[in-house]
């Protein structure tokens, strides 16, 4: 029985990848912060909670990475923790920058010294490529971060290849484009438009805001993309990959579709920061902007190439943006209908 070490294991990517791991058989050790206030639900809705045994790990505290490592010598690091709200990252630059990059090198220097056996996955991102102009983006593509997370995890990313050719480490990136759940936290703009749309079915709320609705992105569904991710720790040979859909959408559309699958109709009116959507049955308005959620550096445009893990690895994501966006609709109707029971 082969062990993986998942850090991050509360997030949403640890729950579908903590339920993949213990489908094929692995023992799961999934690391936690003693004073985190992440909970275990979402583990708990994968039925997993009873099946994962859980250390203290704090991405912070380099002797207590060490011990853990040392202790456990995992066949298989997942990398998962990290401060991953871009928006946050403007507010809290030097802990990100912490927690997100310099964690990695703890990391990546205790399982050279103490378990140079273990494979080592780093959770890189779409976000490194930021304000790049090549499109789609690729493994060969230039980056340009723009934001402190993207800073943070190209920083991350760059370790990660440096430990890899210079002390010939099992260590990869996986750098996937967005990919979302039912799990996703409600800070995020998909999981925030799809939660505000079933409060607004069942009158618990009238309207919400959102900030850039032209940005566009590369979104898949976070179950499709943990299994790239263990397909890139179990190739013959260590490489980094970009997982995508190769579509790109705007959060507009987004929106409409999420309204849609939740059976309502909305039309738009004015532009800029006076955009509004509303209700087209009873004109109620549902939705604004607020320049409150703009970033100081927006990234308007992201796309992926995943030509080289479908070659290579034979990944290619199952679940559409319509399916995605149909599947968080009806499991957040389901969530606000439960609290009204």
């Amino acid at each position: 029985m082969k062990t993986a070490f998942v850090s991050g294991i509360t997030g949403q990517d640890g729950g579908y990848l903590a339920k993949l791991l213990l489908e094929k058989g692995y023992k799961v050790i999934g690391g936690v912060r003693r004073t985190s206030t992440d909970s275990l639900e979402r583990l708990r809705a994968h039925q997993v909670i009873d099946k994962v045994e859980f250390v203290n790990f704090d991405v912070l505290e380099q002797s207590n990475i060490s011990k853990v490592i040392r202790d456990i010598q995992p066949d298989e690091f997942y990398n998962l923790a990290a401060q991953s709200f871009v928006g946050s990252s403007f507010e809290q630059t030097i802990y990100t920058s912490t927690a997100t990059g310099l964690s990695v090198a703890y990391i990546l220097d205790a399982i050279k010294s103490y378990s140079p056996h273990t494979k080592f996955y780093q959770a890189s991102t779409s976000e490194m490529f930021g304000g790049s102009k090549d499109v789609p983006q690729g493994e060969q593509t230039s980056f340009y971060p723009k934001s402190p997370y993207g800073v943070a995890k190209l920083y991350a990313h760059w370790m990660t290849i440096n430990y890899r050719e210079s002390y010939n480490m099992f260590a990869c990136s996986g750098i996937l484009f967005n990919h979302e759940s039912p799990m996703r936290g409600k800070q995020f703009v998909t999981r925030k438009v799809t939660h505000a749309i079933a409060e607004i079915k069942y009158g618990l709320r009238k309207n919400f805001a959102l900030g850039n609705l032209y940005a566009k992105r590369d979104w898949g569904f976070a179950g499709d993309y943990v299994e790239g991710m263990w397909r890139i720790l179990n190739h013959k040979t260590a490489d980094d990959y970009v997982l995508a859909t190769g579509e790109t959408h705007s959060i507009k559309e987004f929106v409409d579709l999420a309204f849609k699958a939740a059976d309502m109709e909305i039309r738009w009116e004015g532009t800029g920061i006076d955009e509004k959507a509303f209700l087209k049955k009873s004109d109620q308005m549902v939705l604004s902007i607020d320049p409150q959620f703009y970033r100081p550096a927006e990234v308007d445009l992201l796309i992926g190439n995943a030509t080289k893990a479908q070659q290579i690895l034979g990944w290619k994501p199952k679940v559409t943006f319509s399916g995605l966006i149909e599947m968080m609709v009806q499991a957040d109707l389901e969530d606000v209908k439960r609290q009204l029971r």
